[in-house]
């Protein structure tokens, strides 16, 4: 755990088989609300989130409020790399204020014992959260995102017994918009997903229902899906899944 927002040890514990998510028929329930934290290209986030059967409220810096039934922390800046105890060394673009709010979301989320997903720097954001590091710039960043904005496409490897595989085989197609990613990993999280065998592309929390992704599953669904990756809809509907589990269970 990072020394600046210790998390408090009485965080509500799910009873989760490893990163099991557990998929059940909702369609006589009502649609979770699910809080999205972000600053950009929001509409991307919630037309996917709303594709996926949830309502979504994304705003940049919101407030402290438990009262939905899931958060997804979206991408976006770099993290301030004092929080994994690091000086500047090839991030940019920080904004204290989200960092600071962010962590706060997520210590009120795992308290709550609530779903939640990371997705780029959300995935990062949880990592250093739980105490990981990151490596603040690849060699490969050339692999990883373009010059030009354009997302690039390769392939990740999901760990075997993994809701990825699952989901999508033992190697699949997604998309890349990235210049950092995991170094060492939080305790307690478990890698699902590699990039050639290297950097962490997913994690999920041994017993937590906290996942994390490197890339974009909201580019690559509905609206936006796309031939030449696999359909993001899926992970975001197994999460969306998982908060109507628990809108049942605390109804």
């Amino acid at each position: 755990m990072h020394k600046h927002l210790p998390l408090c040890c009485c965080c509500t514990i799910m009873h989760l088989r490893q990163d099991k998510i557990l998929f059940i028929d909702g369609d006589h329930m009502k649609k979770p609300r699910i809080l999205l934290s972000g600053n950009k290209n929001l509409q991307y986030y919630t037309d996917a989130v709303e594709a996926a059967g949830a309502e979504a409220t994304a705003k940049y810096l919101p407030d402290i409020d438990i009262n939905y039934d899931g958060l997804i922390l979206c991408g976006g800046n770099d993290i301030d790399p004092k929080y994994y105890n690091e000086e500047m060394n090839g991030s940019v673009d920080i904004d204290e204020v989200r960092d600071q709010r962010e962590f706060a979301l997520l210590k009120a989320y795992l308290e709550a014992g609530k779903p939640i997903l990371g997705i780029c720097r959300g995935h990062q954001i949880i990592n250093v959260f739980f105490g990981g590091s990151l490596c603040q710039h690849l060699p490969e960043t050339s692999l990883h995102r373009s010059g030009t904005g354009a997302e690039i496409i390769h392939d990740v490897s999901a760990v075997e017994n993994s809701v990825l595989r699952e989901l999508y085989g033992a190697t699949f197609s997604v998309n890349s918009i990235h210049h950092q990613a995991i170094d060492k990993l939080g305790n307690d999280l478990r890698p699902t997903a590699y990039w050639n065998d290297k950097y962490i592309e997913a994690f999920a929390h041994e017993w937590l229902p906290v996942f994390g992704v490197q890339w974009h599953p909201e580019r690559m669904c509905a609206g936006r899906r796309r031939a030449d990756t696999v359909d993001g809809i899926r992970i975001l509907k197994a999460f969306v899944d998982l908060c109507k589990k628990e809108t049942s269970e605390g109804a």
